[in-house]
């Protein structure tokens, strides 16, 4: 699986397969599955947590730390498409409508370059 190939149909999918295949639907509730985002994301901060900028960078262009990185981001997607497959969240649409906001909230001929 690519990103070039893969589309979020096949995801959604692949996900809600490995749930039902479990019988999960029973634990995916809004709360859990944000909670489960939220605890992923925080494993993933882990990582870093002591790093400098500079070797955050570097832990990331190979090794342990970047594999233990992909496998929290993996999670953290995971769980987001399980949020949207339980809560009837078309992904690209979201998407869409929320960075039509951060265009209209963050222009660019002011935002560029700077927060």
């Amino acid at each position: 699986m690519s990103d070039e190939q893969t589309t979020i149909a096949e995801l959604r999918s692949l996900i809600d397969s490995f749930v039902d295949e479990r019988d999960w639907q029973q634990f995916h509730s809004p709360k859990n599955l944000s909670m489960s985002i939220s605890i992923e994301s925080s494993e993933l901060m882990e990582l870093f947590q002591w790093l400098s900028l500079e070797e955050a960078k570097e832990v990331m262009k190979a090794g342990e730390t970047r594999e233990n990185a992909i496998d929290e981001i993996a999670d953290i997607i995971i769980y987001a498409i399980a949020f949207c497959n339980r809560n009837n969240i078309d992904i690209s649409n979201a998407i869409k409508q929320k960075m039509e906001k951060n265009i209209k909230k963050y222009p660019a001929d002011k935002f560029k370059g700077h927060f």
